[in-house]
């Protein structure tokens, strides 16, 4: 269903949690303390057959119990309760869901059957589900705060998107420590209708998110997601995370989310095409995203290198012939500049040789 009702999604008036709680250890108490803490300014509505009211919110029995036309439900039951609940919402024309609950496809075919269930009545009544088996959603900007985290990070312009709600607590812990900043931070689990190229359409258009950041262990529709990479990549980069490169990996995956990782070097190719930087670790998931927001996006390959050694000058020439690229030639006009402001015995090629004894004014 492509960006349907994503925007009541991710800037939602009124949130139901459904399994909503007080007691202490749980994710409908720490749903609640989150979406309260977080600064939600929307109405908030606890469900819960077992109390009147919760978090100082009067509490409903069902979800047959609220009022129409709610933007955002979210479901921290067991999962074999939560097609009754679908049906429910889609009686009540919500928008959408967030389905916290683990035990789908993941965990072999019965789980699977549930999945099954569950689409079939979301999509016939046109309900829109984040997950199930995730964390939930972040929304820094809008003091919304989604999911069972332990804290909302800084507001930001990079939207980070993952398959994995380990990997999302670690990107957290990091985001704390480094004071790293989020416009969107999403967990979207097994991926039942939302998936990565629903999220890269939607993130492209919104224009709080400056890099897109995703952790993907397998992907499920690809000719949407390469159709929604290519045209958002022009515009914003898109950084990825891919694991399951070895069969080991491959099969741990698909163990984790329901969905083989399939041949990595699918996915490197896909990558190249769709104009998406891999990285490996974490660490340059970041990195990369630091540097893309902070420098301007070359036009070209004419790319120069300025160095105060040869030996570099060569090393940084054989990197850049490893992506298929040569350093520019430097036309006459270029030459005569950097010969007024340079040593007489510099290279006066690029690499552009300012030689050993280099001073921070002469770079």
């Amino acid at each position: 269903m492509g960006q349907y009702n994503l925007d009541r999604i991710f800037q939602p008036s009124h949130v139901a949690v459904v399994g909503a709680s007080e007691r202490k250890g749980t994710i409908g108490n720490a749903l609640m303390k989150n979406l309260i803490d977080g600064g939600f300014s929307g109405r908030l509505l606890p469900v819960n057959p077992k109390y009147g009211t919760l978090h100082g919110h009067n509490c409903f029995k069902a979800v047959s119990s609220l009022e129409m036309g709610l933007d955002l439900v979210i479901i921290a039951t067991p999962i074999h309760t939560v097609p009754d609940i679908i049906k429910a919402c889609v009686k009540k024309k919500v928008a959408g869901a967030i389905i916290i609950s683990a035990g789908g496809k993941e965990v072999g075919e019965k789980g699977r059957k549930i999945e099954k269930r569950i689409h079939q009545i979301a999509y016939k009544g046109g309900l829109r589900i984040l997950g199930p088996n995730c964390m939930g959603l972040i929304c820094p900007g809008n003091s919304l705060n989604a999911s069972f985290a332990s804290e909302m990070p800084d507001a930001g312009n990079l939207a980070f998107v993952s398959q994995s709600g380990a990997i999302c607590s670690s990107i957290l812990d990091l985001a704390f420590k480094e004071h790293i900043g989020f416009s969107h931070f999403v967990s979207i689990g097994s991926m039942l209708d939302i998936d990565f190229g629903d999220m890269i359409d939607y993130l492209g258009n919104d224009p709080a998110a400056k890099s897109i950041l995703l952790y993907i262990e397998s992907l499920t529709n690809i000719r949407k997601f390469m159709s929604a990479a290519r045209s958002v990549s022009r515009i914003k980069p898109i950084i990825v995370l891919k694991s399951g490169i070895t069969s080991a990996g491959a099969k741990a995956a698909a163990s984790h989310t329901g969905a083989m990782a399939g041949e990595d070097a699918v996915y490197d190719a896909a990558f190249k095409r769709a104009g998406i930087v891999r990285v490996d670790t974490i660490e340059e998931l970041f990195d990369c995203a630091e540097l893309m927001a902070k420098q301007p996006r070359p036009k070209g390959s004419r790319l120069a290198i300025v160095t105060n050694g040869g030996g570099p000058g060569v090393m940084a020439t054989d990197a850049l012939g490893r992506y298929g690229h040569e350093p520019a030639p430097l036309d006459a006009g270029i030459l005569k500049a950097l010969d007024d402001i340079l040593p007489p015995f510099w290279s006066r090629n690029n690499p552009i040789d300012i030689l050993g004894d280099a001073s921070p004014d002469r770079f």
